[in-house]
């Protein structure tokens, strides 16, 4: 997606951001979770990080670890950790949580067949939350709209773009107006409810 030469952003790179540890990371985020009333994501890669199990989540990060050897140590234990406590905030029923992923997603294995039978169940039960609207986007369906890359949109005050070596922080009103369209564009393509639960069982069923 193109970015305007004069947009407010920031461009930070994971292993800077990552130069203490995998976990600092994630707690940085708590205080944006915190005042957050609106978290809009889309995922073409992973599962919600707010819909992540911990055993996912490990897996997820010790990926990371292994792309990024100039980390001081691997904590992704423990950051995989301080992700799920972050997440908790999903269960505020005063927040909304406009959810979507591309089918794929269901299916990119991380972990071993446990761990991704334990995610996918996580995500039935987080799409059951009064406050969470979980949409997929089925692969059999022709698509309108190209994907994109991973973003969050926080209200409608910052969007976070996750590129492979950095990531872009948004804040310019007319790029935020941008991927918000690009997100109602994607959110047009998928489905919802039974058969967003049907996709997502289909995924666990393949896992024999």
């Amino acid at each position: 997606m193109p970015q305007s030469p004069n947009s407010d952003s920031t461009y930070t790179e994971w292993r800077y951001q990552a130069r203490d540890g995998l976990t600092p990371l994630q707690s940085s985020l708590v205080p944006l979770f915190e005042e957050t009333q609106l978290f809009r994501l889309y995922s073409s890669t992973l599962m919600p990080g707010l819909l992540q199990t911990e055993g996912y989540a490990a897996a997820v990060l010790r990926a990371v670890v292994a792309e990024l050897p100039e980390l001081p140590f691997d904590d992704s234990a423990e950051a995989a950790r301080a992700r799920v406590e972050r997440s908790r905030v999903v269960h505020d029923p005063e927040r909304r949580f406009d959810l979507l992923v591309e089918e794929s997603v269901l299916s990119h294995q991380l972990g071993d067949a446990e761990v991704m039978a334990a995610q996918l169940d996580y995500l039935l039960t987080g799409e059951a939350l009064p406050s969470v609207s979980l949409g997929v986007i089925p692969m059999a369906r022709e698509r309108t709209h190209l994907p994109q890359e991973t973003f969050h949109v926080y209200d409608d005050d910052v969007v976070s773009v996750e590129l492979v070596s950095a990531e872009m922080k948004i804040s310019q009103p007319s790029e935020i107006a941008l991927y918000l369209r690009v997100f109602e564009q994607l959110r047009s393509m998928a489905v919802y409810g039974v058969e967003a639960r049907a996709l997502i069982r289909k995924a666990l069923e393949s896992l024999g």
